[in-house]
């Protein structure tokens, strides 16, 4: 019940979202070609978001990487072919975004009402962590916004991400050797100014399409000392606010031509697939790694990018 009634939150949430942003014109709105929209229309189908909303949904805490697995999505479903629509397809991908974020509300509310009662100064714990986060955001919102559209324009691409699904697919293998040794350390009630600054900085290399925002923060957490469940918790609420900051930019920036061109009913779909699909896939991994190692991911990352490899040399992707 209570999924179903922060699913509906999820489209009203939405909703308001896109029709705000079409109302303020903070910046330019994206032309797109009348001819271009008709077939724009065709090509995100109410199926094919359910699929880009599945997707996003399951990779996006996974350290798979959600963009790499939307981007060769896209290719194999022929959104955003038309290059005049390009940039509207891919704020769809980062709009639906919203979904796994709510997922995280739904999981981690505890941990985030404690840190809204640590900013009123009523939990010390809560505004430890509410610190932690911050700093922890300020890095990758810096380079972000700096190399936004380089890494658009030249790391956008397969080529990019099959190389970051391979390189940190061995990383991992490798490292899955001592993931023993790391379910004991710092609490997350515990973290510290300089632990989260240091996640922060290696949360940067996220920015490079394939390496996946969860995998860096999750191996950087464990790295400075966290244990895992402090890791992986942190993980999740610093990609709460991260990925909440990247959807409402790219709204503001790309949300009216996303709605003239897609509507607004398909993206709803494709929210609240991905909110149901990463609420799901956020209580699975947990369980997993209290149990298991990271190297399925490694393996998984591999093999991906041999197949996406394949797909780029038949000219499929």
């Amino acid at each position: 019940m209570l999924i179903a009634v922060l699913g509906g939150f999820a489209a009203a949430l939405m909703v308001i979202g896109l029709g705000w942003a079409r109302a303020t014109p903070l910046v330019a709105k994206t032309d797109v070609d009348p001819a271009a929209r008709a077939t724009a229309q065709d090509e995100l189908t109410a199926p094919k978001a359910v699929v880009l909303g599945a997707v996003e949904g399951v990779t996006e805490f996974l350290p798979v990487s959600s963009t790499g697995h939307l981007l060769v999505a896209e290719r194999l479903l022929d959104v955003g072919k038309d290059p005049s629509t390009k940039d509207v397809a891919d704020a769809y991908t980062v709009a639906i975004q919203a979904g796994a974020i709510l997922a995280v509300l739904l999981l981690y509310w505890r941990r985030l009402w404690s840190m809204v009662a640590g900013l009123v100064g009523k939990s010390d714990s809560g505004r430890r962590v509410l610190v932690g986060v911050v700093v922890a955001a300020i890095p990758i919102a810096i380079v972000g916004l700096a190399f936004e559209k380089k890494i658009k324009e030249r790391l956008l691409e397969p080529g990019p991400v099959i190389i970051a699904w391979l390189v940190g697919g061995a990383l991992l293998l490798v490292y899955a050797r001592r993931w023993d040794e790391h379910h004991e350390g710092t609490e997350l009630d515990a973290i510290t100014i300089k632990q989260a600054a240091l996640i922060g900085l290696a949360q940067v290399l996220s920015l490079w399409p394939g390496t996946s925002r969860s995998l860096v923060t999750i191996v950087a957490g464990l790295a400075v000392g966290l244990s895992l469940a402090a890791a992986v918790e942190f993980s999740f609420v610093l990609g709460f606010v991260t990925l909440g900051a990247a959807t409402a930019y790219e709204l503001v920036k790309n949300g009216p031509a996303m709605i003239d061109t897609y509507g607004r009913v398909n993206p709803l779909i494709g929210l609240v697939v991905a909110f149901l699909a990463a609420a799901i896939a956020i209580r699975w991994m947990v369980s997993y790694l209290q149990r298991h190692s990271i190297a399925v991911f490694g393996y998984y990352r591999i093999g991906v990018a041999v197949l996406a490899g394949v797909l780029l040399l038949a000219g499929r992707i």
